[in-house]
């Protein structure tokens, strides 16, 4: 995640009371002492494979 988009809530426990770790991208949760990185994916609904017939 950018610096810009940051996480509001601790994935594991739902706390806000969250700390950014170093340069590293991390976050840590001080309620559930639990350190933790979000990745962005993008924006829109995934492309399907189609299946090859056989």
């Amino acid at each position: 995640m950018s610096e810009r988009a940051a996480p509001f809530y601790c994935p594991y426990c739902g706390e806000e009371n969250l700390e950014p770790l170093a340069e590293t991208g991390a976050w840590f949760c001080h309620d559930c002492v639990r350190s933790f990185s979000l990745k962005f994916l993008g924006v829109g609904a995934p492309q399907t494979r189609k299946e090859i017939p056989r």
